[in-house]
């Protein structure tokens, strides 16, 4: 039997605290993760403050220790987040090493925010910043403006008009019913106010004059700029049908996955077109909520383009065991009242259709612009575009990764929000480039697959461990050199290999 965690502020021996030691203890009701990293102890709060992981399970990296679900990091003098998901700061308390013993003393002070004097790239800070879009991407670089220090105006035009919310869960918890609606807000309104952002809701870029620094908006506003950031993001991908009577239904927004539910609650039988991570994880939720839901794809496995064909049979595999079925090598041809005609000619009942084919990056207003795109808005290292003041973000860019020599892709929530952390700095003259490991998680009922790297193309695929136990590693190889893994119940092997992929490109 383990032993209960120990008292800190009754001090536990220093040798139970070598060197590279994660100690979980408590203070009172309070769990406290007493860490000694570089020959220095810090005393944090045990839990990420994004999903409540529990941190002695994460990777400590130097001064920072990383989380073990999501791959937030926080600073373990300070407390605060040094990237996302997390956003809000961990609890610190002060340590004292006396006498061979170590003990926690109390609370420490709440930091003072850290804010550094932008290092000017040959200018001055901009005037003014305009960031169109309000999602991960463009909530991150408004707020994180602000940490730097800049003092200018900043603008987020927000067309869905919504304060930022965990994208992410609206496939997972939230549409299952297991999840309230409070737990989706990252920011709110009154952050923003305090932080004199001002946001344009309700409203969209219509048009960018680079020569004039301006932005037009769909209620006639102009808008002048110094740089402008765009995070516009990306748009389901239409299902091309026939559906005179417009039953198709998408998730992209809250508002959708509001409308997904109550639509739910109405119905006993959905068909989903697309074997996508977010049709399957939609298909997990309504299974939750005691629905009949169809699969319908056209490929011969889900995900055998980006997971291989052996995980993707153990993804259909365990979905099936959940009651989903699957019509693959076919698609929705027709959509009616009551069913959806296959073109295979076959019928299947119908009270809920759902989409989930892709999604088409927002990139018409820079295209109109005369910017530089190829499936998004082409960016270099530093995320600027071809117009040297204006920034492109989140799934609405192609970025330049320095390790591959290539431009990328990628349209994960983590990737934007560390995009427009990244962009927000080099807005103020940082000059740093881009270089996060791209990193998403998705989950079906009780497994989570969690993917570090990215791996476009791969030749051969490899799984080391058990598929069926829900504990392996599968490594994604491109002519030898491993550019992604995917681990179930292994979170500290995707950890160390996200270290491995920012110190080297590969894996040791």
């Amino acid at each position: 039997m383990n032993a209960s965690p120990p008292d800190l502020s009754l001090g536990v021996s220093a040798d139970d605290v070598p060197e590279g030691t994660k100690l979980l203890g408590h203070v009172g009701d309070d769990p406290v993760l007493l860490v000694r990293t570089e020959g220095v102890l810090h005393a944090v709060g045990a839990h990420c403050t994004h999903y409540s992981a529990p941190l002695v399970d994460g990777l400590v990296v130097g001064q920072t220790i990383r989380c073990p679900w999501h791959h937030a990091a926080f600073d373990l003098a300070t407390g605060t987040p040094s990237r996302p998901p997390a956003l809000h700061a961990l609890s610190c308390w002060r340590v004292e090493e006396r006498d061979g013993r170590v003990r926690v003393t109390g609370r420490a002070a709440a930091p003072s925010a850290a804010v550094e004097t932008a290092v000017p790239d040959g200018s001055s800070n901009p005037t003014s910043v305009v960031i169109l879009g309000g999602g991960a991407a463009g909530s991150m670089a408004a707020e994180t403006l602000r940490a730097e220090g800049y003092d200018g105006a900043v603008t987020v035009v927000d067309p869905e008009g919504a304060a930022p919310y965990d994208r992410p869960n609206l496939s997972k918890d939230y549409l299952a019913g297991t999840a309230p609606e409070t737990w989706l807000p990252v920011r709110d309104d009154a952050f923003f106010a305090e932080q004199k952002i001002t946001r344009r809701l309700g409203v969209e870029a219509t048009a960018i004059d680079a020569a004039q620094k301006t932005v037009t908006l769909s209620d006639g506003t102009a808008l002048p700029y110094g740089a402008l950031l765009i995070a516009t993001g990306a748009a389901p991908m239409p299902l091309a049908v026939d559906d005179p009577h417009r039953r198709v239904r998408y998730l992209r927004s809250l508002a959708d996955a509001k409308a997904l539910i109550a639509a739910a609650d109405a119905a006993n039988t959905v068909v989903i077109a697309g074997a996508s991570f977010l049709g399957l994880e939609v298909a997990a939720s309504l299974r939750a909520r005691g629905l009949a839901v169809r699969i319908v794809a056209p490929d011969p496995v889900p995900f055998h383009r980006i997971l291989g064909p052996e995980v993707g049979a153990f993804i259909q595999s365990l979905h099936e065991q959940h009651g989903v079925s699957f019509h693959l090598g076919t698609t929705i041809a027709a959509v009616h009242m009551s069913h959806v005609v296959l073109s295979d000619g076959h019928a299947l009942p119908a009270d809920l259709v759902i989409a989930a084919v892709g999604a088409t990056p927002r990139v018409d207003v820079a295209r109109r612009a005369g910017l530089a795109t190829q499936r998004g808005i082409v960016v270099d290292e530093f995320l600027r575009t071809s117009d040297p003041d204006i920034y492109a973000v989140g799934d609405a860019a192609d970025w330049f990764d320095g390790r591959r020599g290539e431009h990328l892709h990628v349209e994960h929530w983590v990737v934007a929000q560390r995009q427009g952390k990244a962009a927000a700095r080099n807005i103020l003259g940082r000059r740093e480039a881009f270089d996060a490991v791209p990193f998403f998680w998705s989950q079906h009922y009780d497994v989570t697959i969690s993917y570090t790297g990215a791996a476009p193309r791969w030749d051969t695929v490899t799984v080391e461990g058990s598929l069926e136990a829900h504990d392996c590693t599968i490594r994604y190889h491109e002519r030898g050199t491993v550019r992604a893994i995917a681990t179930i119940g292994r979170d500290a092997e995707s950890l160390a290999a996200e270290l491995d992929f920012e110190q080297s490109g590969t894996l040791a």
